[in-house]
């Protein structure tokens, strides 16, 4: 059995207003995504990384991050999608040698570097035994449901959760899933949505309130 890791860094970041992907802005004269990596490749629990990202940057990534860095777990670097959820589908149909179905994959947004191992580690456990497990957050505000400006309806805030990354699933699960909604052209903004389409439950876990997903220049201040 293996846990591989797919590092998705194929955005093109509109909303940082940088001149290049906000995954390559240098934080201390180092790539946002390399802090990401770094806390991959050296989790224990962690066999093998792939590396999903922008067609126009798969030279740079080889240049100017493998050959600088040395990273020994990343074993394939693809060229993303469209969609995020195509740039993962890309990720996995990438997946080789697996002989045991159960293995781990681990999914994970490039630019969320502040992901600890203990986490990494807690939703491979979770995944391998109830088959699919994401990191969430419990929402500190009230929620409300829009349409046109206009509240709609007002839910539990007890019931509601920030959904994050690393999301873990069985192998064979998050295969057939993806394959599924692929095929059948449904919409997703992560991949425990994947599952979900597919009629299947998957299990939440906390997680932190600093694992935050670089997006806007106020992030990077925070970083």
């Amino acid at each position: 059995m293996k846990n591989i890791a797919i590092i998705v860094c194929s955005g093109i970041g509109k909303r940082m207003g940088s001149n290049i992907p906000k995954q390559f802005i240098k934080i201390n004269n180092k790539p946002i995504v390399c802090y990401t990596i770094e806390k991959f490749e050296n989790c224990n629990d962690i066999d093998e990384i792939i590396i999903v990202t922008n067609k126009e940057y798969l030279d740079y990534f080889k240049n100017d991050i493998i050959n600088i860095y040395n990273y020994k777990k990343i074993t394939k670097i693809v060229e993303g999608g469209e969609e995020r959820l195509n740039s993962v589908y890309n990720g996995i149909n990438n997946i080789n040698n697996i002989n045991n179905k159960d293995s781990i994959v681990v999914i994970h947004d490039g630019v969320r570097p502040f992901i600890d191992e203990k986490s990494i580690t807690d939703v491979i456990e979770n995944a391998s035994i109830y088959s699919g497990c994401i990191l969430a957050v419990k929402a500190k505000d009230t929620i409300k449901i829009c349409n046109n400006d206009f509240i709609e309806s007002t839910p539990n805030r007890d019931n509601v959760y920030l959904a994050q990354t690393p999301q873990a699933f069985k192998y064979s699960l998050i295969k057939e899933a993806y394959d599924y909604i692929i095929k059948n052209n449904i919409f997703v903004t992560d991949d425990a949505s994947v599952i979900e389409s597919f009629g299947q439950k998957v299990k939440i876990i906390e997680g932190s309130y600093n694992n935050i997903k670089i997006t806007t220049k106020e992030d990077l201040k925070f970083f």
